[in-house]
């Protein structure tokens, strides 16, 4: 592996991390966690404390999915192109020899 894709690797286990504490943070039906934070809630107000944690979800889902493509593209290797011609040329080689024999072998009636 290469040190791009090493690098990738550990941001998006980072945002991963990121992403599972904002979705955590956010309420669901009943109460979350952020009603934890009165203060938080008191200063900015609910909706807007809400609003926040949707967009760094939505920011980090984001992120997570670009760099996992980039990521994809930079573990390729140079030498991921095979080259079959030495694999072409034995099976034309081998399909001029035969590989059964041409006449039958003939065995002997089994006697009683």
């Amino acid at each position: 592996m290469n040190a791009v894709f090493t690098i990738l690797t550990v941001l998006v286990i980072l945002a991963s991390l990121l992403l599972i504490g904002a979705v955590l943070l956010q309420n669901g039906k009943g109460e979350g966690l952020a009603s934890n934070f009165v203060a938080g809630n008191q200063t900015f107000g609910v909706r807007q404390t809400a609003d926040i944690l949707e967009k760094i979800t939505w920011g980090l889902v984001v992120f997570i999915l670009v760099v996992s493509i980039i990521a994809s593209f930079s573990a390729r290797s140079k030498s991921a192109g095979v080259d079959i011609t030495d694999q072409i040329e034995n099976t034309e080689a081998a399909a001029a020899q035969p590989e059964f024999p041409t006449a039958p072998i003939q065995q002997e009636a089994p006697t009683e």
